[in-house]
């Protein structure tokens, strides 16, 4: 059996697709469930985190568990498979070791070096211990990552490369500030009571916001947080517990709104938002509706009406707005949509950008038809030549045909964005998928960040020398791990050996009795003792080499030599096999249960 992680994060899948595949409770169980059932996977454990899907198993076949477990997961997080591979990656043996103990460290997250996923890690295992989806292998390979990823923490300051995703986030709504001297005497309401929200409130309340509100649908679970928060000695923030129907009064009187639930939809709706900051911010909060016209066409309307007003200017009025063309009976263009646009003469090229070749060539068949007057094309103006303008219209012709549309060939003039108010509501979204419609992001008056925009604040953020010193950690412990898991591999035959041969030296003794029935105990002993030590010598240095040549890579093979050497039963292996694995089991199941005392 090997170990094998089909997975996608936040560095290999766009959030979009993240947000689809994430995985609620009970599908995570029901996916565990499926893998073990599956033919190729014996032991199965689903890491699932706001920017992670990670499935992992202990496979007897590479290439069937890929497609098995990539199948899987298509079919849990309800994408399909095709859309899903592109975005997969695929860690095997002790690739697939780095990669977890990476994960560990911090060393794979949004924000370098941050702490929560020991707790994601040591949860994921939890589950599978509970489900009895995790063996031995994974038993050993999860408990070591947490053992690596403390390691890490205590010996580098890793954490200084990176903050939690919580600290990170109310940075970037802070705009660069002291997250202490923005969110100080504000008050902040926190949607959901899990590890990220309660971990939210704490960070909120340590940087010293005046109240905290905490919503969650089980009202009990908000109630139990507020308490923690308000007996906290190091804060004297006020905290307290509304139910999740209160929210929306609770918006109209927020200044920072963090949510992270598990709702598979919006928590949080733009027009909900809108509504909520109606006489907090100028101007209309309705994200649909534009805070000042349009300026293009406000400044049409007023030369027009320059224009009109000005005595005498008839005919210049209709050079500058000649309104009859596109409006004649029978004519294809419609130059309604161009005839104000800043910039461009309605003859000239914004007439016939993007419009499709034949509905050009209509509209020429038409013009050709009519006489100038009809054609729109004012007095004296300039009539080009095809013969002497052959080249230019060969290329027109020629790009038409292959794009099917006219080009664009002038760029709009630059419009300039109207300012936004001063952000009066932060809103902080930590859910994958989104508890917080994106649209939010354009009223006036809000400021959105989500885990779309803080992985792009954490692209290009610098590393710590730290990390280089994390890394050679996990590398060290890569190695070690490895070692010792082709060691144990070759343990039970090592024992199986060591029973055989006491059961060679118990008949042997058995025999000698028989033929020397006068023997006294004392004899006996002596014969026995001396016996057991001469065989323990023979096997003491070749057991030792063994164990030592399994530790090193490509070192698997030695177990299956030292069965066929001394003709070791199968059998007798695997049930060494299966006895240390319920020795595993029931150790793993005393710590739990000195975890929970």
């Amino acid at each position: 059996m090997s170990l094998l992680v089909v997975g996608l994060s936040h560095r290999s899948a766009p959030v979009s697709v993240l947000e689809r595949a994430a995985l609620a409770s009970d599908a995570q169980a029901k996916l565990l469930q499926d893998t073990v059932a599956a033919e190729p996977a014996g032991e199965a454990a689903v890491l699932a985190t706001c920017n992670r899907i990670e499935l992992y198993a202990d496979v007897d076949k590479f290439h069937a568990g890929v497609a098995e477990l990539s199948t899987l997961l298509a079919q849990h997080s309800g994408v399909g498979l095709d859309e899903l591979t592109p975005h997969l990656y695929v860690h095997y043996e002790d690739r697939a070791v780095h990669h977890l103990f990476s994960v560990a460290c911090g060393l794979d997250s949004m924000v370098v070096g941050e702490g929560q996923i020991l707790g994601q890690i040591k949860d994921s295992l939890a589950t599978s211990q509970e489900l009895h989806t995790a063996g031995r292998l994974l038993n050993d390979l999860f408990q070591q990552s947490l053992r690596v990823g403390k390691r890490a923490h205590s010996e580098t300051g890793i954490d200084r490369a990176g903050q939690s995703l919580v600290t990170f986030g109310l940075e970037q709504l802070s705009s660069g500030a002291p997250v202490e001297t923005w969110a100080a005497g504000k008050r902040a309401l926190v949607i959901g009571a899990g590890s990220m929200s309660s971990l939210a409130a704490a960070t909120l309340a340590r940087a010293g916001v005046a109240e905290i509100v905490i919503a969650n649908r089980t009202l009990e679970r908000a109630e139990r947080l507020a308490k923690i928060l308000t007996e906290g000695d190091d804060t004297d923030v006020s905290a307290r517990a509304v139910p999740m129907d209160t929210v929306p009064d609770e918006l109209t009187c927020a200044d920072i709104v963090v949510s992270c639930t598990g709702a598979t939809g919006l928590v949080l709706t733009a027009q909900a938002v809108a509504e909520a900051l109606e006489g907090r911010v100028d101007g209309p909060s309705d994200p649909l509706v534009p805070a000042t016209p349009a300026a293009p066409a406000q400044g049409a309307q007023v030369a027009r009406t320059a224009v009109a007003s000005m005595p005498g200017q008839a005919a210049a009025r209709d050079e500058l707005a000649p309104t009859s063309l596109g409006t004649e009976d029978g004519c294809p263009l419609d130059l309604s949509a161009v005839q104000g646009t800043a910039g461009f003469s309605v003859l000239g090229e914004a007439a016939v950008a993007g419009m499709r070749a034949a509905e050009l060539e209509q509209h020429a068949a038409w013009v050709d038809k009519g006489d100038k007057e009809r054609s729109g094309r004012p007095a004296g103006s300039a009539v080009l030549d095809p013969e002497t303008e052959a080249e230019v219209i060969t290329a027109l012709a020629a790009t038409a045909a292959t794009v099917g549309r006219i080009p664009e060939r002038r760029r709009p003039e630059p419009v300039v964005p109207a300012p936004r108010p001063a952000p009066v509501l932060s809103i902080l979204d930590l859910a994958m998928p989104r508890d917080v419609d994106a649209a939010v992001h354009r009223l006036p008056g809000v400021q959105l960040v989500d885990i779309e925009s803080l992985a792009e604040a954490s692209a290009d953020a610098p590393m710590a020398a730290d990390v280089d010193q994390v890394r050679r950690i996990v590398s060290d412990e890569v190695t070690a791990f490895g070692a010792a898991q082709r060691a144990a591999h070759i343990t039970p035959t090592v024992v199986a050996l060591r029973s055989m041969a006491a059961d060679v030296v118990a008949n042997e003794i058995a025999r000698l009795e028989g033929r020397l029935p006068g023997l006294d105990a004392k004899h006996r002993a002596e014969i026995t003792q001396t016996v057991r030590r001469v065989v323990d010598k023979l096997l003491h240095a070749p057991t030792v080499r063994v164990k030592q040549l399994a530790a090193e890579p490509g070192g698997a093979g030695y177990a299956d030599a030292l069965r066929t050497l001394f003709d070791l039963d199968p059998e007798t292996v695997a049930s060494v096999s299966r006895a240390e694995d319920a020795d595993s089991t029931e150790n793993t199941e005393n710590a739990k249960n000195r975890g929970r005392a």
